[in-house]
C-alpha cells in the first residue's frame, strides 16, 4: 500500500484556532506509521504543473493562490486563509493526486492514499473556499482522463460536507461521475438530489443525527449501485472523516468502523470494474483523535 505526502503540506497555516490546522496532517501520518507500519510504502509528492492545474481551474484562481507565496496571512474568503507557505502546500497536495493516478495506472500500486492538506473538494473552477485552495480530487480525475485516456472516472465523496467544487467542475463532463453522501443543511448548502448535471451527478443527503446503520443503508441501497452501474475504470475518493460522532463541524454519529465498511465496499467495486485501482485523498476531519482512528481504519481497509 502506497502513501504519498510531502512536508510542505505542513506549511499551510490558516491561523490560530482554525480547525484546518497543520496538526491534522502530522496526526494522520504518525497514526499510519504507528498503526500500519511495514504494510505501507511512503513516497514524497512532486509539485503539480501549471497545465495540470489549468485542466480544472482558471488562470485567475491559479494566479491568486500562487501570489500568496511568502505573503502574510490573509483571507481568501470568510473561512479560507493563505499563509506564507500555503501556495507551496497546495502545489504539493495537488501533485500527490497526480502521482497517485500514475502509480495505479502504471501498476506500481493498486491503491494509494494521499496524506495531504489543504483539502480540496470545495474549490471551484474559479474560487478558493471552504478551507480549500485547489481541488485535488478534480485535478487527479481530469489528469486521469487526459493523460491515461480513461472514459469513466468516479469521484466518490464521503466527507460530511458536499463537494460543491468537484460537482461544479465536472457537471458537464461525461467522463467523470460524482457521487456524494453528505449531511443536509451544512456548508456549502448545495448538493440537492435534483442537481444532476448531465446525469453524472449523484447526491444523497443524511439528516443530522444519522448513525452508522442509516449511513451504511444509504450507501448500500442508493450510491454503491449507482457507482456499479457507471462501471468506473478508476475510483478517486474524497476521504473526509468529519462525519465521525466526535467531530465538531457536523452532526452525524459515525465511527471508524463505518468508514472501514464503506472502504471495503468501494474496494469490491474497484476490483470488479477498475482492476482494483483506487486513489484516496484526505479531505475533512477536525477532531484529531477521530481523524487518526478513521484514517488508520480507511487505509487498513484499502490494504
Amino acid at each position: 500500500m502506497l502513501v504519498i505526502t510531502h512536508p510542505a503540506c505542513l506549511g499551510h497555516d490558516p491561523g490560530p484556532d482554525h480547525p484546518e490546522c497543520p496538526q491534522r496532517l502530522s496526526t494522520v501520518t504518525q497514526a499510519l506509521r504507528d498503526g500500519l507500519g511495514e504494510a505501507l510504502r511512503w513516497q514524497q509528492a512532486r509539485p503539480v504543473k501549471y497545465g495540470e492545474l489549468a485542466r480544472v481551474h482558471d488562470a485567475g484562481l491559479i494566479e491568486t493562490v500562487m501570489a500568496t507565496q511568502g505573503q502574510p496571512l490573509h483571507a481568501l474568503d470568510q473561512d479560507t486563509y493563505a499563509s506564507p507557505g500555503s501556495a507551496e502546500a497546495a502545489v504539493y497536495a495537488a501533485g500527490a493526486g497526480i502521482d497517485a493516478v500514475d502509480a495505479v495506472m502504471e501498476g506500481n500500486a493498486s491503491s494509494v492514499f494521499c496524506a495531504v492538506r489543504p483539502p480540496g473538494h470545495h474549490a471551484t473552477a474559479t474560487a478558493a473556499m471552504g478551507f480549500c485552495l485547489f481541488n485535488n480530487a478534480a485535478i487527479a480525475a481530469a489528469y486521469a482522463c487526459d493523460r491515461h485516456a480513461l472514459e469513466r472516472v468516479a469521484v466518490v465523496d464521503f466527507d460530511v460536507h458536499h463537494g460543491n467544487g468537484t460537482q461544479d467542475i465536472f457537471q458537464h463532463e461525461p467522463r467523470v461521475a460524482y457521487f456524494s453522501c453528505h449531511q443536509a443543511g451544512l456548508f456549502p448548502y448545495s448538493g440537492q438530489r435534483r442537481e444532476r448535471g448531465l446525469g453524472n451527478i449523484f447526491n444523497t443527503l443524511l439528516p443530522a443525527g444519522s448513525g452508522g446503520l442509516r449511513f451504511r443503508n444509504t450507501w448500500a441501497d442508493e450510491i454503491l449501485p449507482a457507482i456499479d452501474d457507471f462501471r468506473p475504470q478508476l475510483l478517486i475518493l474524497s476521504a473526509g472523516f468529519d462525519g465521525h460522532m466526535r467531530d465538531p463541524q457536523a452532526d452525524l454519529m459515525l465511527d471508524a468502523e463505518d468508514f472501514a465498511w464503506l472502504t471495503c465496499e468501494l474496494r469490491q467495486l474497484a476490483s470488479r470494474h477498475a482492476g482494483g485501482r483506487i486513489v484516496s485523498l484526505l479531505e475533512g476531519g477536525y477532531d484529531l483523535q477521530a481523524l487518526a482512528e478513521c484514517s488508520v481504519a480507511h487505509v487498513a481497509a484499502l490494504c
